[in-house]
C-alpha cells in the first residue's frame, strides 16, 4: 500500500479522496436498489449525491469529529467501483469505518482490498480502535469485515453487530517502533 497526496494506492486499487466531480460516475455505481437492502435507503440520484458529497466535503460540523471518504477505483478498468470511509473521534483513537462496493463489481475481493487499505492507513495514522457496523444477515460484509482484522462483539446498535478491532501501540515508551518481546 501506498499513498500519493491523498490517495491510498493498493495491488490492483487506488482510493481517491471523495470530490464532488465523483457523483456522475457514482450515482450509477450505486443505482442498483438491492445495494441498499442491508445499509438502507434508495438509490441517489446524480444532483442528490452531488449534494450529500458536498456536505461530505464540507466535513463534519462537530469540530472533534473528522470524515475520511475515498471512491474506490478499479485500476484496470479505470472504473469508480464503491466508496470506503472513516469517521474520527476522540482525536483520531477511534475510527468507524464503512466501505460499499456497487454489485457489478461484488465478489471480486475490491471491497476486502479496500477495507484493508483502509484500516492499515488508520491504524498508521494512530487509531487505537477500529470499528464497523454490519448487518446480521450480511454475509459479504461480515467476510470483508472479518478479513480486515475485525471480529463481532456482543453488542447491536440499530440492528448491526458493532464489529472491532484494537490495535496495539506499536511504539515503545522511547517513541521507537517496538520490533519484538521484551527481553529480560
Amino acid at each position: 500500500m501506498s499513498t500519493d497526496g491523498g490517495t491510498v494506492r493498493t495491488r490492483r486499487l487506488d482510493l481517491v479522496p471523495l470530490g464532488v466531480a465523483h457523483a456522475e460516475e457514482m450515482a450509477g455505481v450505486l443505482a442498483d436498489p438491492a445495494l441498499h437492502t442491508f445499509i438502507g435507503g434508495a438509490p441517489l440520484t446524480a444532483p442528490d449525491l452531488r449534494a450529500r458529497y458536498e456536505r461530505l466535503a464540507a466535513g463534519s460540523p462537530d469540530p472533534a469529529t473528522l470524515w475520511l471518504n475515498w471512491v474506490v477505483r478499479l485500476r484496470a478498468e479505470n472504473r469508480l467501483t464503491g466508496t470506503v470511509q472513516a469517521t474520527l473521534t476522540e482525536d483520531g483513537r477511534v475510527a468507524e469505518v464503512a466501505w460499499v462496493t456497487g454489485t457489478e463489481w461484488q465478489g471480486r475481493g475490491i471491497a476486502r482490498e479496500a477495507a484493508e487499505a483502509l484500516i492499515a492507513l488508520l491504524a498508521e495514522r494512530g487509531a487505537h480502535t477500529i470499528v464497523a457496523h454490519v448487518h446480521p444477515d450480511h454475509t459479504a460484509s461480515a467476510t470483508v469485515a472479518r478479513a480486515a482484522g475485525l471480529t463481532p462483539t456482543d453488542r447491536v446498535e440499530d440492528g448491526e453487530i458493532r464489529w472491532e478491532r484494537k490495535v496495539p501501540d506499536l511504539k515503545s515508551s522511547s517513541g521507537k517502533p517496538h520490533c519484538g518481546p521484551a527481553s529480560g
